[in-house]
């Protein structure tokens, strides 16, 4: 049953609604949806830390450099999709929409496939070249076997919330996060606990739970399809060519960042498992917060890209400054919890068998990043505006750049003068990645947004 014209005009409130709320609206469940997709991984390392062993921690954040890379891809190659399909909609294209996005998941559902097999097959070997602690090595290979496993399923999941995202339903990804969290906390538990399945149990209950969650998501979104007008070909080699030029910066970016971040692993391997279960402790930490200030600059490009298709464009500047506040908010909050609880933080994935010097690594790196992290923000709101007018190439080059001093300093000094430079340099980069992209977003401005 298609929708009406009054149904479609509510679905169009990033168009319509003052921008702070209808930004604040749009972002809220992709915030909660991304904080509930950490609680995978959090769960994960605080059943595995305090229940299997501080190796266990440390495996599964060994993991988590090689992992990053292919979600990284999946989120790359959503957000970039997401860009074409939002402009559609804002222009009342709902037959070229509905095309777009079954090109983009019809294609990217066979990458998924060839790349959970290149992962299942070259985990291991790159794990020894990121000289992962002789220690920890067996576990991280059996964890990442189960993880490429499940890949496509995490593929899947992951474009389709880009898709939900890109037409103003952001709420129906965060249901099945709830869903899937939950489901995967249980399972974790149960297999962990009470089945004593170590690292594999933790690794195949949140396959499970992907799999499951990918698979109602998809049913859903079909049938949110059918409710708009016309009939969209399910695949266009022309549409493709467009989406891909959306998606393979993007992408490019998203990855090449995780690289650099896998490179950055293997210094903190370099240090032995003691300081690579305190890095991967607050690692998560990090991670959760972070992924507040990734939704906010999620929520901003859909924002900007269908107020671009509308003709709406002083809306844009606009929607930008609200992500701004939302992410300033989001920082202060941040710098509130972990400076001055640090080390119960630490605590939480480390438990009482914790050593004193991964205390020491976690609470160094909690202190020194929450101080910065309304930089993250403010470059998370600014690379959203460039991705939804379409200036991927700068947005591309700006993290490029950012990823650059961080990986150098990591390499270069972190050896020669301590773990602290790993994460020293991460505010520099942040700042750097904003410089060039707001040189670039006020020169877009200028010339109207294109």
């Amino acid at each position: 049953m298609e929708q009406s014209a009054a149904d479609i005009r509510r679905l169009e409130y990033l168009i319509w609604d003052p921008p702070l709320r209808a930004l604040t609206v749009f972002a809220l469940p992709i915030i909660l949806g991304s904080i509930f997709q950490q609680v995978y991984n959090i769960a994960d390392s605080v059943i595995l830390g305090r229940f299997v062993g501080q190796n266990a921690l440390a495996a599964v954040g060994a993991s988590a450099s090689l992992t990053n890379v292919f979600i990284c891809i999946a989120v790359g190659a959503g957000s970039g999709a997401s860009v074409l399909v939002s402009r559609r909609l804002g222009e009342r294209d709902y037959e070229g929409m509905k095309r777009a996005v079954w090109t983009s998941l019809s294609f990217f559902l066979v990458l998924s496939i060839a790349l959970g097999a290149a992962g299942l097959f070259l985990g291991g070997p790159i794990m020894r070249v990121l000289h992962t602690p002789e220690d920890v090595i067996d576990l991280s290979v059996l964890y990442l076997q189960v993880y490429f496993a499940g890949f496509p399923f995490l593929f899947l999941y992951n474009v389709l919330s880009s898709m939900y995202n890109a037409i103003g339903k952001s709420r129906i990804p965060l249901y099945f996060l709830i869903f899937s969290s939950c489901l995967n906390v249980a399972m974790d538990l149960f297999m962990v606990i009470r089945l004593h399945m170590g690292v594999f149990g933790a690794a195949l209950a949140t396959l499970i739970a992907q799999g499951i969650s990918a698979a109602l998501s998809f049913f859903v979104f079909r049938r949110l399809m059918r409710t708009f007008p016309g009939n969209g070909a399910l695949f266009s080699l022309a549409d493709l060519k467009h989406l891909l030029a959306y998606a393979i910066p993007s992408i490019i970016q998203q990855s090449t960042v995780s690289i650099g971040m896998m490179l950055v692993q293997s210094v903190v391997n370099s240090f032995g498992s003691e300081a690579l279960a305190g890095f991967s402790a607050t690692a998560r930490v990090e991670n959760l917060v972070s992924v507040i200030f990734v939704s906010i600059g999620n929520a901003v490009s859909p924002f900007t890209a269908q107020n671009l298709g509308a003709g709406k464009r002083d809306r844009i500047r606009e929607g930008y400054h609200a992500g701004l506040l939302l992410d300033l908010v989001t920082a202060a909050l941040a710098f509130a919890v972990m400076i001055p609880f640090s080390h119960a933080i630490a605590g939480l994935f480390l438990g009482q068998d914790g050593t004193p010097g991964a205390y020491s690594v976690a609470e160094q790196y909690m202190r020194w990043i929450g101080t910065f992290f309304f930089f993250l923000g403010a470059k998370m709101a600014t690379d959203g505006v460039l991705k939804g007018v379409g200036k991927m190439r700068i947005f591309m080059l700006a993290n490029l750049c950012n990823l650059t001093l961080r990986v150098a300093a990591a390499m270069t000094l972190a050896p020669r003068f301590g773990i602290g430079f790993v994460w020293y340099a991460v505010p520099a980069g942040w700042i750097t990645n904003i410089l060039i992209s707001h040189a670039a977003l006020r020169k877009s401005e200028k010339n109207g947004w294109t």
